[in-house]
């Protein structure tokens, strides 16, 4: 029969899965230091591969018994270690994927919808976004341009 989580492990279980540091497969973690011991928690991601890159370079064990043990593989291993050697522990923590910022709306892009906007000031953000797409042969969201041509607000 299965035990329930106490409401105190369903919060932090709730709150590791809220920052996207939960553990996806807490079960697979069979260090001993990570079974009998409250202070060390399988779900906590970053607690996980801290203590396996600890293991290596504190505890000469190999990457490969590491990774197993922690319930990782080999290029997850190699993966947190240069995001801590570059970041620190904050480099353990999850960042988000792909591209920051409007990475299609280069200067000239730019330029173009802040004329456009100019010559034309009733254009919806889809007008501009078809006016974008027919001369650079680029994709824009109409939010996108919605939310770059928006007034900057002043800071106090």
């Amino acid at each position: 029969m299965a035990q329930t989580p106490d409401p105190a492990q369903q919060r932090k279980r709730e709150t590791l899965r809220r920052h996207g540091t939960l553990n996806p497969e807490p079960e697979s973690v069979t260090d001993p230091l990570f079974h009998g011991n409250d202070f060390f928690d399988p779900n906590d991601l970053v607690q996980v591969k801290y203590e396996m890159l600890r293991r290596v370079h504190v505890d000469s064990v190999s990457v490969s018994e590491s990774a197993r043990s922690f319930g990782l593989s080999r290029p997850s291993f190699y993966q947190a270690q240069a995001a801590y050697q570059f970041d620190g522990v904050f480099g353990l923590l999850p960042h988000k994927r792909g591209p920051q910022g409007g990475h299609k709306l280069t200067g000239e892009v730019i330029d173009f919808l802040t004329q456009q906007r100019a010559e034309h000031p009733a254009r919806t953000p889809e007008q501009l976004a078809d006016a974008v797409q027919n001369r650079f042969h680029v994709q824009v969201h109409p939010r996108t341009i919605q939310r770059r041509l928006r007034p900057q607000k002043k800071l106090r």
